[in-house]
């Protein structure tokens, strides 16, 4: 199958460069699925997981805290608030994250506001299903 250019950078450093033949991450409006001569697009991303599928099938996948994913016929590039490669992300910190943001949200800790409890419980809760995803990929493996 054809490939594409797909960068993935974040605010701290570049994550990934390289050709990849598919790339599916999670928009504001919906999962999308972008092949080599995908229509222009320029869409903000939910944080989540961005799985890259290399040239004969094998799958990659990171995470997103956030950001924006711009598609050109033959490139893809994710700019990320931040961003982690899913094997690096950490099951106990993630959980910690949530639960700490859960309490304040309860107003067990007045030091943080109502948007940003809500804002980090969506951040940690995408990085537990991306540990999900990766971990339901190698049990598949």
């Amino acid at each position: 199958m054809a490939t594409m250019q797909c960068n993935i950078v974040s605010a701290e450093r570049n994550i990934f460069a390289g050709e990849v033949e598919r790339v599916v991450a999670i928009s504001v409006l919906g999962e999308l699925g972008i092949l080599r001569g995908h229509e222009p697009t320029l869409t903000e991303l939910k944080p989540g997981p961005v799985r890259i599928i290399h040239d004969g099938g094998e799958e990659e996948i990171y995470f997103v805290s956030g950001g924006f994913l711009e598609v050109q016929p033959n490139m893809v590039i994710v700019l990320a608030d931040s961003a982690d490669r899913a094997r690096d992300l950490d099951a106990a910190e993630a959980e910690k994250a949530r639960d700490e943001a859960r309490s304040a949200l309860q107003g067990k800790n007045s030091e943080m506001d109502y948007q940003q409890a809500l804002a980090e419980i969506e951040a940690a809760t995408a990085r537990l299903r991306t540990l999900s995803q990766l971990r339901n990929r190698r049990g598949n493996s």
